[in-house]
């Protein structure tokens, strides 16, 4: 990986033509970038960057990046609802929310990301598929390839390989595709499955489609390859020349301001706190001794806070004042396993010094803090 990330570059540095210090001014309708990091919140800060600062009557922009493995939800998903957030926290794989709005998708090196900028008068995103389509076709014309009427780019009229979403400001607008080239589909199709069950939301629901990449189609194909074809018929359609300009997205000369952006694409309050209002109704086994018990628990979040908790324990199994503490304490904290945690353990001090109810304490809130 690290030696493919090396030849990327060396790759990228051939076709950098124009100076870094000086290239947002530069003449004509359009310019052509790529990111240097692989880091999804700092390419996501990049397309925000861009969005409040550039002029776009002057100058449309095609920005082109990777991430490493990363989900990421639209602005106004439910991401409970959407992955599998137990499975991102093991693979270590990063949770973002981007600005736009649209389904959820699943980012990692083998999957290129294109966002086209423009005044919203002339945003248009069918054209810039078309335009995918028409880099892919000239690439190689053997390629079935074609865009839907949902802005889906489909392979062999079945498979799909780019979904879209957008953001419309006041006056300016961007459109943002994937396209899918090598990416892990196992990984892909295990994140993308949420275990919860019994979860209600008015969140934006991601449409499930069948998928492939563009590799199984043509092994031939480079990742290197479809990107200079696109900025190609780019720089053909805006009449500018082949320039693909790198952008380092933590250069705060060139982009003032972009570390504050980037940090508030990271926080809770972003990712898990935009989260539209949501229930929980559902319930688990817990194994004791010679008995398996029936657990009903019921919450309402919002903001990624639960604001209602009912837990539907049988009788006797816990004293009333320490049920009462738990469900007080719930109330108010985050839907988030860590702080969970943190605020059973205080509760366990302060639990009477009984190993049997400890245990059974301690059971009840491991098999709590799993719902999150």
């Amino acid at each position: 990986m690290v030696l493919q990330s090396f030849k990327n570059c060396l790759w990228l540095s051939c076709v950098l033509r124009t100076p870094k210090a000086c290239f947002w001014s530069t003449a004509g309708g359009g310019l052509i970038i790529q990111s240097v990091s692989n880091d999804v919140y700092q390419n996501l800060a990049v397309e925000d960057w861009i969005h409040d600062h550039m002029d776009l009557e002057k100058q449309q922009i095609l920005f082109l990046w990777r991430n490493s493995p990363a989900v990421v939800i639209g602005r106004h998903q439910n991401p409970w609802q959407e992955c599998n957030l137990r499975l991102l926290r093991q693979k270590n794989i990063k949770l973002a929310r981007r600005r736009s709005g649209g389904g959820t998708v699943y980012h990692d090196l083998g999957n290129i990301n294109l966002t086209f900028f423009t005044t919203r008068k002339k945003y248009e995103r069918m054209g810039n598929l078309k335009l995918v389509v028409k880099a892919l076709k000239a690439l190689r014309p053997q390629l079935d390839v074609h865009v839907t009427d949902r802005y889906d780019i489909l392979l062999n009229r079945q498979y799909k390989i780019s979904g879209t979403a957008a953001k419309l400001g006041r006056t300016s607008a961007y459109h943002h595709c994937t396209l899918l080239c090598n990416a892990d589909k196992f990984v892909l199709s295990s994140v993308l499955k949420s275990p919860y069950k019994g979860l209600k939301s008015n969140a934006t629901p991601s449409v499930p489609a069948s998928v492939k990449n563009l590799f199984e189609e043509d092994a031939s194909l480079t990742s290197e390859m479809l990107l200079d074809a696109i900025a190609k018929e780019y720089a053909v359609q805006h009449q500018i020349d082949h320039h693909i300009t790198l952008i380092n997205p933590a250069d705060e000369i060139l982009l003032p301001g972009i570390s504050n952006k980037t940090k508030e694409l990271q926080t809770w309050e972003w990712v898990y706190g935009k989260t539209p209002k949501f229930s929980i109704s559902t319930c688990f086994n817990m194994a004791y001794e010679d008995s398996v018990l029936d657990v009903k628990v019921n919450m309402d979040v919002k903001h990624g806070r639960i604001e209602v908790c009912n837990i539907d324990l049988p009788e006797q199994w816990l004293p009333p004042g320490l049920y009462s503490e738990l469900v007080k304490s719930l109330t108010g904290s985050k839907f988030c396993p860590h702080e969970i945690s943190t605020l059973v353990t205080k509760l366990l001090r302060v639990c009477p010094q009984d190993n049997e109810l400890h245990n059974r304490w301690s059971l009840l809130c491991e098999n709590m803090i799993r719902l999150m």
